[in-house]
């Protein structure tokens, strides 16, 4: 049998472990008009969902030199830098990406790059924050 007493403390673990983190990135000096947010949760099965949203972000192609698209990476702790993909375009207005990643990290960041399909950053940084740990 449950003991009554330990029911509010899984209830305030569960509820640090699941609830959402959100950061706000610095103003980019590549594109100063968008306003960069990003979401950090952990799920249930450890692993992570990540939604960044950029708002009046310039198109890619807009930039000097002009580049194709923009990807958001992560810094893992034990794994190193990773993609999690591309973000796109919503309307002209907004761009986003939404997705689940099993690597922990602390810090987030985005380029725009000439090509979708890479493994490192090698364009242009446009902004990067860091979660609390």
């Amino acid at each position: 049998m449950d003991n009554p007493k330990n029911s509010p403390l899984l209830a305030l673990c569960f509820f640090f472990t699941s609830s959402a983190t959100n950061i706000k990135f610095p103003t980019s000096t590549v594109t100063p008009a968008a306003e960069i947010t990003a979401t950090r949760k952990a799920d249930k099965n450890g692993n992570f969902k990540i939604s960044v949203t950029a708002k009046n972000l310039a198109s890619a192609d807009r930039l000097v030199p002009p580049q194709s698209v923009y990807i958001a990476w992560i810094v893992t702790n034990t794994e190193g830098i990773r993609s999690i993909g591309r973000l796109t375009n919503k309307n002209a207005k907004t761009a986003n990406i939404e997705t689940l990643t099993p690597f922990a990290f602390t810090e987030i960041f985005i380029t725009a790059e000439g090509q979708a399909d890479i493994s490192h950053p090698s364009g242009i940084e446009i902004s990067r924050a860091k979660f609390k740990k």
